[in-house]
């Protein structure tokens, strides 16, 4: 069978300390997911149902890589975030089952268009031209559960050229990672080589060209991205 077009390279990330790599599926990515960060953003942190938007797999940009500053923008914001693998494949998953379901954990950003964001809400627009563009989903190696557990807890920074502008606790999410799952699985099939992009904390900011942004989690990597 030949390919019409050139075939797009498959895209895939580290696993820590083991040699295998996760070939990405999907990237879903959840809004609103800590009650400080609704606050600095004019919302109302009640709880109601979760938001998900999504990114494409090729938006994924490996630790310690450079992020071409996008185009389109004078606003670029950083967003530090747990990061979901999912190992199973599920639909309606329970809570109770939604850990089965999860193969690692990694540390990504979701770097977002913020002036576009602001326009689509304005509008009631969809978000993808302020969050679903190229090389918007630094991320760094996965580490198994096998390995570390469960990730519900600890402690999640980001700091911009060495000052710190987000830190929280991933305990203080609106959705837990089983609500999370349970929710999305409502919606999609989740399949292996999903990732799922949990929120972040409070203190999202600006980042611009020659910037050096760097950000972990309790037991997990940090990860570095270099905007160019």
């Amino acid at each position: 069978m030949k390919y019409a077009v050139k075939e797009s390279p498959r895209i895939t990330v580290p696993v820590a300390g083991q040699d295998m790599v996760f070939p990405v599926r999907r990237i879903f990515c959840v809004g609103k997911n800590y009650a400080d960060h609704v606050r600095e953003m004019g919302g109302d942190p009640e709880r109601g149902t979760p938001i998900f938007f999504t990114k494409p797999a090729d938006a994924i940009v490996k630790h310690n890589r450079p992020v071409p500053y996008p185009p389109a923008t004078e606003n670029l914001h950083h967003e530090i975030e747990l990061v979901i693998a999912i190992g199973r494949e599920g639909a309606d998953i329970a809570p109770q089952n939604a850990q089965d379901h999860i193969f690692a954990y990694g540390v990504g950003i979701d770097l977002t268009r913020r002036d576009l964001q602001a326009e689509a809400k304005k509008k009631g627009a969809p978000w993808d031209t302020a969050k679903a563009f190229d090389h918007s989903a630094p991320i760094s190696a996965l580490h198994t559960v096998s390995d570390i557990g469960h990730k519900t807890a600890g402690n999640i920074w980001l700091n911009v050229n060495g000052q710190e502008r987000q830190r929280g606790d991933l305990s203080q999410m609106v959705w837990n990672e089983k609500e999370i799952i349970t929710a999305l699985s409502a919606l999609f099939t989740l399949k292996p080589g999903d990732l799922i992009y949990t929120g972040t904390p409070a203190g999202v900011g600006p980042v611009k060209t020659g910037d050096r942004i760097e950000g972990g989690i309790e037991g997990l990597d940090t990860i570095t991205a270099l905007i160019q």
